[in-house]
C-alpha cells in the first residue's frame, strides 16, 4: 500500500515557493476544471490569443492517453500523435507527461521537467510542466497541462518525485530500481536524482554515484560533520516523510552550500527502506571560507617547482616532498610521482601506493584518469590539468578534484611526472584555457577524427559544467556535447541575454586574433538567474579546414 497521501488541488497550491508556480498550477486547475463542466468545447477556448490560456510563453495544451495532441499553439503539432516526442537527451516528452498524470490512480497530477527550446529560440532549457488528468461529464478522459521555462526547483517538484518514486517502489519492489537508474525516465531530472538506502544504512540505489551502492553509509558526514545517512534514517523512521539539511559544494565550487534533500520511507518486498532526492535549492546559503586555497595558478607553480626540483635532485627530493609542513605538503596538498606507465614511485600522503601502477585506475563516474595524467604529461607541452571525481581522504563520498601534472627529465635520463591536487577547486581560467588549447591540438593534428573524443563525456574535454565546442567560421556548431541538439545547425545570428551576437563575436575575434576571451550573459545550468560567463575561443587550422575551439566558465555578477 503506498504510504503518501492525497492532496486536493486547491489545497496543495500552498505548498509552491514561487508565485509563478502557483499561477501555473492554478491555470491547469481550473483549466481541468473547465473540461469537466463542458467537455470538448474548452478546447474552443483555449485556443484563443490573449486569453488567459494562452499568454506567451505560457499556454495550455491538451493530449489524449494515446499521445494525440489536441490543443496546442503550435498547428505543425495539433491534430497530430506525438508519443515519440523527445527532448534533446531522448527523453520521452509527451509519454512522460501522460505518466505523469496516469501512473498512479490515486494522483490524477504531477510534474515533469525536461529540455526544450523557448518558443522563437534555439537554445534549449530545462522546462518544468505541470499536468492533470480531466474527465468529461461524458466520461473522455485527457491530460490538460502548461510548462514554464524555469530552471529553479521547487520544493514540491522534489516532494513530487519522491512520492512517485515510493509509488513505485511499493508496487514494483525492486525492479523500480531499474527505473531510478534510466536517463531518459521521470526520476531524474536537471541535477536531482532519487536514492535509495536501506534500513541498516547500505546505500542501495545512487545513479549520479553508482560506487556507493552497495557500501553502508552509516558512518557518511556532510562537510560540517553532520552524520547524514543516519539523520535520514531517523527521519523516516520516526515520521515517515521529511527534509534533511546537509552541507555540500556544488560541482565546481570550493566552499559548501546546503543542500536539502526530502525523504519517505517506503516498504520496498517487505523491506522499509529510505526513498530521497536532494537538490541544491534557490539561493542556498554557502559556508564561509575557512582557509585559502591554493589557486590553479599557485598549483601549477608548485608543480613546475617540483618538476624542477626532480630533475635537478631526482629521489634526493623526495625526504623534503615529504616533509609535513612543507612547501611541497600542506593540509590538503602533496605531491606525487609516477614513471611514464604509470608506477607510483613516490607519494606524500599515502606512501602504502608507492611500487603500485596506478595508469589503469578509473573515477567513480568510469573516467579513465590514470590514462589522462600520463596522456597529459605525454603531451607536446609536457603538462595539463587533469579532473575526475574521487573521494577525500577519509570519505567515500567522491567530489570534483583538479589535478596538474608536469613531465620531468631526471639526471640519469628517465622521464617521470610530478603532480598535485586539490578537491573543489574553485573554476579557473588557467583550466579552460589548458581544455582548449589541448583540444585545439588534437583537432590541428586529427580534424573532424577528433571529434568523437571530444563529444566523449567520460573523456578529459567534459567535466564540472565545462565542455569543449566547435564551430565553422560560418557558424555551423559541429561539436557540443552539453547540447548536441545543437550540432549541425548555424548559431551565427545566436544572441545572448543582454542581445549580443554572442557566436558572430568569438568567431570574429578568433579568426582576427588567434585566439581570445569574451564575455556573455547566459542561465548557469541548474538556475534561472542571468550569469556572467566567459568564453575562451582558439583558431584551428587542420589541413584544408579552420575550426573554432572553445570553452567556457560561469563567473559571479
Amino acid at each position: 500500500m503506498a504510504t503518501h497521501r492525497v492532496v486536493s488541488h486547491r489545497a496543495s497550491e500552498q505548498f509552491y515557493e514561487f508565485e509563478e508556480t502557483r499561477q501555473l498550477v492554478v491555470l491547469v486547475n481550473d483549466a481541468s476544471e473547465l473540461i469537466r463542466r463542458k467537455g470538448e468545447a474548452a478546447f474552443h477556448d483555449f485556443r484563443v490569443a490573449g486569453s488567459r490560456w494562452r499568454q506567451g510563453e505560457t499556454y495550455i495544451f491538451v493530449l489524449d492517453p494515446k499521445g494525440n495532441m489536441l490543443v496546442h499553439p503550435d498547428p505543425e503539432m495539433e491534430g497530430r500523435n506525438e508519443l515519440d516526442l523527445k527532448d534533446i537527451h531522448g527523453k520521452p516528452i509527451v509519454r512522460g507527461l501522460i505518466g505523469a498524470a496516469t501512473t498512479f490512480s490515486d494522483k490524477p497530477e504531477g510534474w515533469y521537467h525536461y529540455e526544450w527550446p523557448v518558443p522563437g529560440e534555439i537554445l534549449p532549457r530545462w522546462k518544468s510542466t505541470y499536468v492533470r488528468f480531466a474527465r468529461t461529464q461524458a466520461g473522455n478522459g485527457y491530460i490538460v497541462g502548461a510548462g514554464m521555462y524555469n530552471d529553479r526547483m521547487e520544493r514540491a517538484f522534489v516532494v513530487d518525485m519522491v512520492t512517485n518514486a515510493v509509488e513505485q517502489a511499493e508496487k514494483s519492489g525492486r525492479d523500480a530500481f531499474r527505473l531510478f537508474h534510466d536517463p531518459t525516465g521521470p526520476y531524474l531530472a536537471k541535477d536531482a536524482y532519487i536514492f535509495a538506502i536501506d534500513s541498516k544504512g547500505v546505500e542501495v540505489v545512487n545513479p549520479a554515484f553508482p560506487n556507493l551502492e552497495g557500501r553502508n553509509n552509516l558512518e557518511l558526514r556532510d562537510t560540517q560533520g553532520k552524520l547524514l545517512t543516519r539523520e535520514i534514517l531517523q527521519v523516516t523512521q520516526t515520521k515517515g516523510t521529511g527534509w534533511v539539511d546537509y552541507m555540500w559544494p556544488k560541482p565546481g565550487d570550493n566552499v559548501s552550500t546546503l543542500k536539502s534533500a526530502y525523504v519517505a520511507k517506503a516498504n520496498v518486498g517487505g523491506e522499509w527502506m529510505a526513498i530521497g532526492c536532494g537538490v541544491y535549492l534557490a539561493d542556498a546559503p554557502k559556508a564561509a571560507r575557512v582557509a585559502k586555497q591554493l589557486s590553479a595558478a599557485e598549483l601549477m607553480k608548485l608543480v613546475r617547482e617540483g618538476a624542477a626540483e626532480l630533475e635537478a635532485k631526482s629521489e634526493r627530493a623526495y625526504p623534503e616532498f615529504r616533509r609535513k609542513g612543507s612547501k611541497w605538503f600542506g593540509d590538503d596538498t602533496y605531491l606525487f610521482v609516477w614513471k611514464m606507465n604509470g608506477t607510483v614511485v613516490f607519494h606524500a600522503a599515502e606512501p602504502a601506493r608507492e611500487g603500485g601502477n596506478d595508469g589503469d585506475l578509473k573515477d567513480v563516474l568510469g573516467r579513465p584518469f590514470g590514462k589522462m595524467v600520463l596522456d597529459a604529461a605525454n603531451s607536446p607541452s609536457g603538462e595539463g590539468w587533469v579532473h575526475y571525481m574521487w573521494p577525500e581522504p577519509g570519505d567515500i563520498f567522491p567530489t570534483w578534484k583538479s589535478t596538474f601534472v608536469k613531465r620531468a627529465k631526471l639526471p640519469s635520463g628517465e622521464q617521470h611526472l610530478a603532480g598535485c591536487g586539490i578537491y573543489n577547486m574553485k573554476m579557473d581560467k588557467a583550466f579552460v584555457e589548458d581544455v582548449v588549447d589541448r583540444a585545439a591540438a588534437l583537432v590541428a593534428e586529427r580534424g573532424r577524427a577528433a571529434f568523437p573524443l571530444l563529444r566523449d563525456r567520460q573523456g578529459p574535454f567534459v567535466f564540472m559544467d565545462t565542455y569543449v565546442f566547435v564551430q565553422t567560421p560560418e557558424g555551423k556548431e559541429l561539436v557540443n556535447p552539453a547540447q548536441p541538439s545543437l550540432e549541425g545547425r548555424n548559431l551565427l545570428d545566436l544572441k545572448d541575454l543582454r542581445g549580443k551576437p554572442v557566436v558572430r563575436e568569438e568567431i570574429d575575434a578568433a579568426m582576427q586574433k588567434g585566439s581570445a576571451w569574451l564575455e556573455l550573459y547566459w542561465y548557469r545550468p541548474g538556475d534561472n538567474q542571468p550569469a556572467r560567463k566567459l568564453t575562451y575561443v582558439r583558431k584551428v587550422q587542420a589541413g584544408n579546414e579552420t575550426f573554432i575551439v572553445g570553452s567556457g566558465i560561469y563567473t559571479e555578477l
